[in-house]
């Protein structure tokens, strides 16, 4: 099997350690301008392994748990640290002029940003972008914990590191419905978006935008991607109002397929579940297809409330990013 470890080595040198001998340091097959490759063999399903960087005062291990790699992944590709612990950083709230007044802008760069600067991310745009980091901001006092989830998941090695975009707009109500998603969605195209690929190190592809939201926002969500499906190529709806002020249902039905992927959720009995299964059907009779561009969640017990998504929020994070999923595609 051949591993690619990417890393911008200053000083020292790569080598990698396996489960087969933890002692012994296996060195690169061949280097790159980006890194090394490494051959290992994988006597099982799966091997665990560690890079380490060599230098002058010995061996330092790469930060957080061993690497643990099938022998089928299609992509073993490392991006370790040395520095930087394993817990991202929200940055404080920016300001930027946008449709009826000022947007607040919060942005999570994942572990290590600023430590390996080789490696791009894939980007989550989240509306109502106050429920996400902190308590003290959040509706209720009840937040995501969307920083704590992104770690977590990369902690598991389940998921692509990725750059999360929070927005608050200055009315949520005009913004997420109709008519104002329309100004609201090519603000977020056509300057939020420039503004991000701009100052941050994304992947600026369709295919690596996500946007996601929860109940109007999750019907602003999916205005997003169904109108502007070259820019935002990913939308997750949880608990989405569809229907209730807007004409997703209209549009969904008589336009052609965009090359976008879906994911919807509600909770059961009353948290926009029929909306939802309605938006599933209306989908699929669009020509989405579930568990490939279409994926479907029904919560019993589930509410409408912050902490409830905050559960879930797992679920398209890995369906977006997911190092399973993305294989597969």
């Amino acid at each position: 099997m051949r591993i690619e470890i990417v890393y911008p080595v200053a000083e020292g040198r790569l080598v990698l350690r396996t489960e087969a001998d933890w002692e012994a340091d296996l060195e690169p097959a061949a280097l790159t301008t980006t890194g090394a490759v490494f051959d290992v063999q994988v006597p099982g399903p799966t091997v665990a392994l560690k890079p380490g960087l060599l230098g002058e005062t010995g061996l330092r291990w790469a930060h957080g748990p061993n690497y643990v790699l099938s022998a089928d992944d299609p992509d073993p590709q490392i991006y370790p640290l040395f520095e930087a612990e394993p817990k991202g950083r929200v940055s404080g709230v920016m300001r930027l002029a946008g449709p009826g007044g000022e947007f607040g802008i919060r942005v999570y760069e994942p572990p290590g940003y600023h430590e390996n600067t080789l490696r791009t991310f894939p980007v989550v745009y989240m509306h109502d972008g106050k429920n996400l980091f902190f308590p003290e901001e959040a509706f209720a006092g009840d937040e995501w914990g969307v920083d704590e989830t992104m770690d977590r998941l990369d902690e598991m090695n389940a998921i692509r590191k990725a750059i999360v975009v929070g927005v608050s707009p200055p009315d949520r109500n005009h913004a997420y419905t109709a008519p104002g998603y329309g100004p609201y969605g090519r603000f977020m195209a056509e300057e939020l978006k420039p503004w991000v690929d701009g100052g941050w190190r994304t992947r600026p592809a369709a295919a690596s935008t996500i946007v996601m939201g929860s109940s109007l926002g999750g019907v602003a969500a999916l205005h997003l991607a169904w109108e502007h499906p070259e820019v935002f190529g990913r939308a997750a709806c949880l608990s989405s109002t569809f229907g209730h002020a807007d004409d997703l249902f209209e549009r969904v039905g008589r336009g052609p397929k965009p090359a976008i992927q879906v994911y919807l959720d509600s909770g059961w009995p009353r948290d926009n579940y029929d909306a939802t299964n309605a938006m599933r059907d209306r989908l699929v009779a669009s020509g989405f297809r579930l568990g490939e561009d279409l994926l479907h969640f029904s919560f019993p017990d589930g509410v409408h409330a912050e902490r409830s998504w905050a559960m879930r929020a797992h679920l398209p994070f890995q369906f977006f990013l997911g190092r399973a999923w993305t294989a597969r595609r």
